[in-house]
């Protein structure tokens, strides 16, 4: 106990200087940032330490407890380097799980997405709309985003109060929609604020549509074999 209250005392002492020096930039001639980094490792070598010397264990029982800790710290350190490759893991196996999910890529340096061809030919993605889980067909020949009465009202949309006013063309010919705005609609990454979108009077559209509004406001967006690439 001793010398685990030394130890804190000198880590205290540091701290204190640190503080006191933080306008001239350096301790002892030391650059604040190196310093700071030293007292980081050092405190974590004196725990190590005062760990080792106060267990009441044998030598091989504190060996096995600190190679533990080390284990521990080094799967830690694994996964924060890795983390992006996991996050790709973890994208591909819910776009798996879930149909339509975009998949993030972490190799482009800006925010990219890849959707993979559904079961039946179409491309189909799973957006957000006021953080509401939308499963949308991509429609390069639609011109506007439209959202279906039942995907609107789960945005949050007051179907009833709209003007069904505006004519759309569908699989399943003309039909009326009604001009609404969304707060957000996303993507993966890739996210939009202050959407104008359209909603399709109840009943008369099976699918909601993701059109070349949200599509021409991308960099770029590119079809490689059964996937879709879409680049902020």
């Amino acid at each position: 106990m001793r010398l685990f209250w030394i130890v804190i005392a000198v880590m205290l002492a540091g701290v204190g200087l640190l503080v006191a020096s933080h306008d001239s930039g350096t301790v002892f001639g030391i650059a604040s940032d190196s310093f700071a980094s030293m007292l980081y490792l050092g405190l974590w070598a004196a725990v190590l330490i005062v760990g080792v010397f106060a267990a009441r264990t044998r030598f091989h029982h504190a060996a096995r407890d600190l190679a533990y800790w080390l284990l521990i710290l080094l799967v830690l350190m694994t996964g924060y380097q890795y983390r992006y490759e996991l996050q790709d893991v973890a994208s591909r196996l819910t776009a798996g799980l879930i149909p339509g999910s975009p998949i993030s890529l972490s190799d482009s340096s800006r925010a990219a997405v890849m959707i993979d061809k559904a079961v039946n030919g179409h491309f189909e993605v799973r957006i957000l709309a006021n953080d509401a889980a939308v499963r949308a067909l991509i429609d390069t020949g639609a011109t506007t985003t439209v959202l279906t009465a039942q995907d609107a009202a789960r945005a949050g949309i007051d179907v009833v109060a709209l003007s069904y006013s505006w004519p759309v063309m569908t699989a399943n010919g003309r039909a009326m929609a009604a001009r609404a705005r969304l707060d957000t609609l996303r993507i993966g990454p890739i996210e939009r604020h202050d959407v104008t979108v359209l909603v399709a009077e109840p009943g008369l559209l099976e699918q909601s549509l993701l059109g070349m509004q949200f599509l021409s406001s991308l960099s770029s967006f590119e079809m490689r074999g059964d996937r879709l690439i879409l680049t902020d």
